[in-house]
């Protein structure tokens, strides 16, 4: 497994990383997958308050107890559950921030987070005094780097000039190519990593069957689909592992998160260490089978 340095913050991730979301509510069978995935060489393990009122935290951490030291865990804040948890509210207040690190830390059994982010974020939002809550919880101990999860780019503009963020997690496919347009280079010329979700594309880049996707057509999807089962045939490698080397390829790209239900998707997606980067011809090949998309909104 490669590693790479988050952003300035000297902490080192593999290039794969656990997308806890996915994890079942059986924490024993969560600890053997998030063990398993540990001893394949996944060290970067992300989670969020929000999953399962808070549950996955606790699963993530009742699983690493013993072992902290050895794992990078990741987290999110921003979206505070209404008292009957029939929904949440955006939240990115710095008193909800600096009060919902504490139970996070709780739930993980922890004294210290690696990465805190931002779970989402607009252009609205207190955007200092959100940095000045994470910039505490730095200066106190209680994180070692922050960054957003964001696809906005106009809410990535402004932390790239205001903050000292370290990463911006980001939706990024061969089926959604947007953060090409202008986000991934800016990150890149200032040493701010980009750690990717949905690199899958929901598994459609890993086979199954093509269906509408963003604003991609079917017969778009089944094409880039076929781009990618080509070049995977040709390189006895898994459509999900080209999938995911053609995310990594990018300059900006310091690890893809896998959202991982099961042992089979595990030893797959994990196996992508074996599978060598792509040469400049494969991913032009790629990017030749479908049009890029930009955004929309947010810009």
């Amino acid at each position: 497994m490669e590693y790479k340095i988050l952003g300035k913050s000297g902490i080192k991730v593999s290039e794969i990383s656990f997308g806890c979301m996915s994890l079942s509510e059986d924490h024993t069978q969560n600890a053997s997958l998030l063990h398993s995935a540990f001893d394949q060489g996944i060290n970067f393990f992300d989670t969020a308050d929000l999953y399962q009122f808070g549950e996955n935290e606790a699963s993530v951490g009742q699983a690493f107890k013993g072992m902290r030291e050895k794992v990078v865990i990741a987290t999110k804040v921003g979206n505070q559950w209404k008292e009957d948890q029939s929904g949440w509210d955006w939240n990115p207040s710095k008193a909800y921030i600096l009060k919902a690190v504490d139970d996070s830390l709780a739930r993980l059994q922890t004294d210290y987070i690696d990465l805190y982010q931002l779970h989402g974020g607009t252009i609205d939002d207190p955007i200092d005094e959100t940095i000045e809550a994470f910039e505490r919880l730095k200066e106190s101990g209680k994180i070692r780097a922050y960054g957003i999860s964001s696809i906005r780019p106009n809410v990535i503009r402004s932390y790239v000039e205001k903050s000292n963020i370290d990463s911006v997690m980001m939706q990024y496919s061969l089926l959604d190519r947007r953060p090409e347009e202008s986000c991934l280079q800016l990150l890149n010329e200032n040493s701010i990593s980009v750690i990717t979700r949905g690199s899958l594309a929901k598994g459609l880049l890993a086979g199954k069957n093509a269906q509408e996707y963003l604003s991609r057509s079917e017969t778009e999807v089944l094409q880039a689909g076929k781009a990618i089962a080509k070049l995977a045939e040709n390189r006895n490698a898994s459509a999900a592992q080209i999938a995911l080397r053609f995310v990594l390829a990018n300059a900006a790209v310091t690890s893809s998160v896998c959202g991982i239900r099961t042992m089979e998707q595990l030893k797959d997606v994990a196996a992508t260490q074996n599978v060598q980067a792509l040469i400049k011809g494969e991913i032009e090949s790629l990017k030749d089978a479908i049009q890029p998309n930009v955004y929309e909104a947010h810009r």
